[in-house]
């Protein structure tokens, strides 16, 4: 890669990453699905009336918008809102890896070799270790929360690769369309009008800069930068700064939010950072004829354009 394209792959990992910071702000400012929606309907408008209309099946939109908006989505802002620091979710949500893969296996037929099996158990092990450091600083239900949103993660990724999009832009997009009443409905009933209305009345500059950022910066351009990226290069050159969202996201937390990293959480890092990028670098070997692999010609450009997207 050239050096000035180098950089923009670490900047969108830094932006990434930071974006744990900006949601774990946000949710002093919203409630936890009220955001979730907030940065939905800002980064679909008015980007939905500039990209065209979708070039993939609405079956994979709404598949995809349910599995990455509402579930992971929701999932993620809740157990942050609900204690998780957003340096270890930035790490833990990593774990989609392994979901990803799992699945992969068991609905595209696609036999993981040893080597992908290999970073699976070192993620997992990550994770134990992730667990025990959460158990033993803060209640784990933030935890299990995030773990089920990387599992959400994966569903997308599995539903992305199936539809593989030719424009990833325009179909992340659309995608953003498909959650926002969805998340709204479900912040009205699960966190209540009342709380709704307070928060929006208090809206001032930081909760408006906390949107922008995390709708428009993060997604729109973080995506956007992305997707480019991904039309220039092979995904095996492109996907592995990825990894390095988990490095911004912990490294930021703890200067911003002033979040402490103990050993035990280090170690978890190295092991899931490692055994992620075993997990997604790895090629996979497709079960039959007709089952192409999660590396295959459209597979990377497809799964690792949208898999890094915090």
């Amino acid at each position: 890669m050239r050096p000035v394209h180098t950089a923009l792959a670490v900047l969108v990992a830094a932006v990434w990453g930071f974006n744990f910071v900006v949601i774990e702000i946000g949710l002093g400012h919203f409630p936890p699905l009220l955001l979730s929606a907030l940065r939905f309907l800002v980064a679909a408008l008015p980007a939905v009336f500039f990209v065209g209309r979708p070039k993939v099946a609405w079956k994979w939109i709404l598949g995809v918008g349910a599995a990455l908006g509402i579930a992971k989505f929701g999932l993620l802002f809740t157990g942050m809102a609900a204690g998780m620091p957003a340096g270890l979710s930035s790490l833990v949500l990593q774990v989609q890896a392994v979901f990803t893969a799992l699945l992969a296996a068991a609905v595209l037929r696609e036999r993981p070799g040893r080597v992908r099996l290999l970073g699976m158990g070192v993620a997992l092990a990550g994770i134990g270790l992730a667990a025990v450091d959460r158990g033993l600083s803060g209640p784990v239900t933030g935890f299990i929360l995030v773990v089920a949103a990387a599992a959400g993660w994966g569903v997308s990724n599995v539903l992305t690769r199936r539809a593989a999009p030719p424009d990833a832009l325009n179909f992340m997009v659309w995608v953003c369309t498909v959650p926002v009443l969805p998340l709204f409905a479900l912040s009205l009933l699960l966190e209540g009008p009342e709380r709704d209305l307070a928060a929006l009345r208090a809206l001032d500059w930081s909760g408006v800069a906390v949107i922008v950022y995390i709708a428009w910066v993060s997604t729109v351009f973080g995506f956007g930068a992305w997707s480019y990226l991904l039309r220039r290069y092979p995904a095996s050159s492109v996907a592995p700064f990825s990894l390095l969202v988990p490095v911004f996201g912990m490294s930021s937390a703890a200067l911003v939010l002033g979040e402490g990293v103990s050993g035990l959480r280090w170690l978890a890092a190295l092991l899931l950072v490692g055994g992620v990028g075993l997990t997604s670098l790895a090629p996979a070997r497709p079960a039959g004829r007709g089952a192409a692999p999660l590396g295959g010609a459209q597979g990377p450009r497809a799964v690792a354009a949208v898999s890094p997207a915090p």
